[in-house]
């Protein structure tokens, strides 16, 4: 399996990462977007100027908004946020898309409603097709800079993941096959979560004690609440799992550590999601994987602060000593 024409549906900075990386190891890369005249400004100048202005994108990257061209794909990769996921399953079934094509999914939640992980969305619509995932500790900037990196790729078909570690692999970049397609898309959208919980320390100017407890005992977290959804334990502990979460909680690329920090600093969740100009997964999804996480029974303490501070307007001080309020326990439990 040799992909040649690579589809990108998702043109903000982690598609338009992405779609750079491919286009230095295919022909052409289309990458499809929702805005005409930001598409023209992409090809013109070879900039991503809203979501990557320090990157120049190949010439060989075409940015484009005719859907249609999912027809010739052979590989489509999707890179909308999550609550975007089904309305572009849906309007990608109409299309044609042929059944060889290998999905791609390259978003990290799961879909309020269902319950559903990405893959599992974009399943209901293309049942035909091999649908994979991508995740790990892959901030958009560092990618498009060609810096060293590593991710893990789930498939459930061997001759699919091969293939798609082969394209994601260069002398910089590492990947890694897995099949437990579950724990690396919960790692992935979990751990988001504690981002915001990270910020939020941070912002309240806490202490690295604290961030590293606090991390430690998302991990712990991340794990219990992933195996209860589906996810195989040791996934948690991998690149989509610890790497991934490692990377959001501490990196000043993460959109969900800025938004916890700018809310740990007194912002309203309304100031910090504008003066961010972008979507933060973690936001729409803490209300997610809250829901998701009553439904199984988990113990979830740090999901339940942050789901607090965001949708009960509980204050982040108070939400934050709720944890150290907690009757003691072993590690372990």
């Amino acid at each position: 399996m040799n992909f040649q024409h690579p589809v990108v549906v998702g043109s903000g900075s982690w598609g338009t990462a992405l779609a750079v990386f491919l286009a230095n190891k295919c022909p052409q890369v289309h990458l499809i977007g929702r805005d005409e005249k930001v598409a023209a400004a992409i090809n013109k100048s070879h900039c991503n100027r809203h979501y990557l202005p320090k990157s120049t994108l190949p010439k060989n990257l075409i940015a484009t908004t005719d859907l249609s061209l999912v027809t010739k794909a052979d590989l489509l990769l999707f890179v909308v946020p999550t609550k975007a996921t089904r309305s572009t399953a849906e309007k990608l079934v109409t299309l044609h898309v042929p059944k060889s094509a290998v999905l791609l999914s390259c978003a990290k939640g799961i879909e309020l409603e269902t319950g559903k992980r990405m893959s599992q969305v974009i399943g209901d619509y293309f049942p035909d097709n091999p649908i994979a995932v991508l995740s790990g500790p892959n901030h958009a900037e560092e990618i498009a800079e060609g810096l060293p990196a590593a991710a893990t790729i789930g498939c459930s078909v061997e001759e699919v993941g091969i293939a798609l570690q082969d394209i994601f692999a260069t002398d910089r970049f590492r990947s890694y096959t897995n099949h437990d397609i579950a724990g690396i898309e919960l790692g992935g959208a979990i751990k988001n979560v504690f981002a915001i919980a990270a910020g939020v320390t941070m912002g309240l100017n806490l202490g690295d004690n604290a961030i590293s407890a606090l991390v430690t005992r998302a991990l712990a977290e991340m794990t219990r609440l992933g195996s209860d959804l589906g996810g195989q334990t040791e996934t948690f502990a991998g690149l989509s799992g610890l790497g991934d979460l490692i990377a959001t909680c501490f990196s000043v690329h993460s959109r969900n550590h800025k938004v916890g920090l700018a809310l740990g600093r007194g912002k309203t969740l309304e100031e910090a999601v504008s003066e961010l100009g972008m979507v933060a997964e973690g936001v729409p999804n803490t209300r997610s994987i809250y829901e998701a996480a009553r439904r199984v029974g988990t113990r979830t303490p740090i999901l339940d602060v942050v789901y607090a501070v965001l949708y009960d307007h509980v204050p982040p001080a108070e939400a934050l000593d709720r944890l150290f309020r907690q009757t003691p326990r072993k590690e372990v439990d």
